[in-house]
């Protein structure tokens, strides 16, 4: 079964689909373990994590593409995968999808900003016309080699443009092929409960800590109307707060004893990447006369 289909089931099922966001193979895997059935590849993670960029447009197609491969290869779980603009128009869209589908990716975000985009939180988005959103949505359906792969479009008009003009756009974009619909940055409850009834594909919300939305439950979202549900940074924001906490400690006292308990252990780290299957694999295509210095050097690891 392709990873778009297994999406799709879950898309189908009784409860609404909670997703963290994940910028890296790493904490994908973690996110796994814990027990998400679903990963959000998140593009504002990737340049934060990655690079110290704010979520400005600043990475390119070819960076996304590369890391979605990593993070494929590291969990059996569906792939979400924020692939902004598209990275241009309607023949780069095209190209994105064929090239994130290869990389194994379930889903497929596009945004109707502007080229660079923004945060969908940040003041002073633009959006593209309607039409020129819709021929990009029809290009990445076209383009999709598996049928199951889901296309999901985002609206950020409703800042600029107002919530009416952001329903507006999301049945468009329904109407023109998007398989899941999402419209960033509702300012209220009472906006993000009149979405799900008036769209007729499923929605995703974005939880966003200290942006735009208000914060709800998943509980709540999902008695609204929405399928799908997204944190796509909480893991990061904490994975930073981790570091500074312990950091700081390291700085100030000169060693991490104090604050060994909030580190994952040595044996934790080495589990969560694997070490004891890529011993195992180790010694079984070790040759005769190489097998013993080997086995010598993953003891000592």
């Amino acid at each position: 079964m392709s990873s778009g289909r297994k999406l799709r089931e879950l898309l189908t099922g009784p409860r609404a689909l909670v997703v963290p966001g994940v910028p890296n193979a790493l904490i994908a895997r973690v996110a796994e373990e814990t027990g998400f059935p679903a990963v959000f590849f998140t593009g504002a993670g990737f340049a934060n994590l990655e690079f110290g960029f704010p979520d400005l447009g600043l990475t390119t197609m070819t960076e996304v593409v590369e890391q979605v491969g990593r993070i494929v290869e590291a969990v059996e779980i569906p792939v979400l995968v924020d692939a902004d603009t598209g990275y241009g128009n309607a023949l780069n869209v095209r190209r994105t999808v064929r090239e994130l589908e290869r990389a194994g990716a379930a889903a497929i975000m596009l945004e109707d900003q502007v080229f660079p985009k923004r945060c969908g939180h940040f003041e002073g988005k633009e959006v593209v016309g309607v039409q020129e959103m819709k021929s990009k949505i029809a290009a990445a359906v076209e383009a999709r080699r598996d049928p199951d792969t889901v296309i999901l479009a985002r609206t950020d008009a409703r800042q600029g443009y107002g919530f009416e003009e952001a329903i507006g756009r999301a049945i468009a974009y329904a109407e023109a092929g998007a398989d899941v619909t999402f419209v960033e940055a509702p300012l209220s409850v009472e906006e993000l409960a009149a979405i799900p009834p008036r769209v007729p594909v499923p929605q995703m919300a974005n939880m966003v800590e200290g942006g735009k939305t208000p914060i709800l439950p998943a509980g709540r979202l999902e008695e609204m109307g929405f399928k799908l549900i997204i944190y796509a940074n909480a893991a990061l924001r904490a994975a930073v707060r981790g570091a500074q906490h312990v950091l700081a400690a390291l700085a100030r006292d000169g060693s991490t004893e104090k604050v060994l308990q909030d580190m994952v252990t040595w044996e934790e780290r080495q589990r969560l990447v694997r070490l004891p299957q890529y011993v195992e694999l180790e010694l079984r295509y070790a040759t005769e006369e190489s097998g013993g210095s080997q086995w010598r050097h993953s003891q000592s690891l």
